[in-house]
């Protein structure tokens, strides 16, 4: 499938994030990722995770949610990536930008979290529900959310691998706050980075069958004014 790959800089309202965009033919949906505390963008498997969904003609951001000044002082004090409610904010303000710049046409919007990040993906689908059609965890640390978890009404996958036993008990508490909005998966031998053969191909998989699945049902939503 021929796709466009360009980096763009997408302001909010207190910062300038750099993000790199794929984007297919005809995009059907486009998803957002927010990577982990001590990733990047270029995480090797997110970006593997983005090929899979763009391949499925889904529009892929992977963004960093610290300005490159940020991550250079968070690397030695290491608060900026555990401010859940920072982060969130940052993806809610990008949420908003692809709404109103549409750089990939007028899609649905999908929310793909990995760890930490998954949290703040949370937090976000629960502030802009009319906006965010379908949200995917990977190795996510849904507790983090806190109270927000309880408000989100976004169809939402929990992937875990099955051996990372304490990651797996989070999210099991945290599907009884989701209720019927939320669903678990577990990978069957994978560790919390799925790196054994074919764990990240199932996470993949998963997520791209979720969002194909829940962004058909949704519109894309009028624009803030």
């Amino acid at each position: 499938m021929d796709e466009q790959r360009s980096t763009v800089t997408i302001p909010v309202r207190d910062a300038q994030l750099p993000a790199d965009l794929m984007l297919p033919a005809e995009p059907v949906g486009v998803v957002l990722f927010a990577h982990g505390s001590g990733s990047s963008r270029h995480s090797p498997r997110n970006v593997a995770v983005a090929r899979t969904l763009t391949g499925r003609g889904l529009a892929t951001v992977l963004v960093d949610l610290l300005t490159p000044a940020e991550d250079e002082v968070d690397t030695r004090t290491a608060e900026l990536r555990f401010d859940i409610g920072m982060l969130a904010s940052r993806l809610a303000g990008i949420v908003d930008w692809l709404a109103a710049e549409r750089p990939a046409g007028d899609v649905p919007i999908g929310l793909f979290g990995a760890s930490t990040g998954a949290a703040a993906a949370l937090v976000a689908a629960a502030s802009r529900a009319e906006r965010v059609g379908a949200v995917v965890s990977r190795g996510g640390r849904p507790d983090l959310a806190g109270a927000a978890l309880a408000q989100v009404r976004t169809p939402t996958l929990l992937l875990v691998g099955g051996l990372d036993e304490e990651v797996i008990t989070l999210n099991e508490r945290a599907l009884t706050e989701l209720g019927d909005v939320g669903e678990l998966w577990v990978v069957p031998g994978a560790t919390h980075l799925f790196e054994e053969p074919g764990a990240l191909d199932q996470v993949a998989e998963h997520a791209g069958a979720w969002f194909t699945t829940h962004l058909a049902r949704t519109t894309a939503a009028p624009r803030r004014s």
